[in-house]
């Protein structure tokens, strides 16, 4: 999964691809059919990168690609704007056993799995991270050592 460039944007809906960077902030486009480019600026926006992103667990946290990860094989995800914060907690008790309780909230829960939505039938999230694809290619490049 590559997340790189992937941010969440405090105050707007959906997530965002870091196109550019200028003095003072970021282009960014939505990744949804739209495609909207919006401009932010560092001093007045909070910017979250995904892969960065950890939720509260019990004993240390939980990386939010770890829990994209377990998603991808549950067998169904509900929907997060019709469930309610019974069947959402029960699901991400499946996805993440060990997550806070106390500190997830259902609203929490609620925006993973929206995020989960928009990013499953991307390219880049079914994608290896770039130095996991250029490890690979450099391994199959060699040619079999004999004993």
């Amino acid at each position: 999964m590559n997340l790189q460039g992937i941010v969440s944007v405090s105050g707007k809906p959906g997530l965002w691809r870091a196109m550019a960077q200028s003095k003072t902030g970021f282009i960014l486009e939505s990744l949804d059919a739209q495609k909207l480019k919006l401009v932010v600026n560092l001093s007045t926006a909070k910017l979250a990168a995904l892969e960065e992103i950890t939720v509260f667990g019990e004993e240390e946290d939980l990386k939010l690609t770890d829990i994209f990860e377990r998603m991808k094989t549950a067998e169904s995800t509900p929907d997060a704007k019709k469930a309610d914060g019974k069947v959402l907690r029960a699901f991400f008790r499946e996805v993440a056993p060990d997550h806070d309780e106390e500190k997830v909230y259902a609203s929490d829960i609620k925006k993973i799995i929206s995020w989960f939505e928009i990013l499953k039938n991307r390219p880049e999230f079914n994608a290896e991270p770039e130095a996991v694809v250029a490890a690979t290619e450099a391994g199959n490049d060699s040619e079999p050592k004999e004993a």
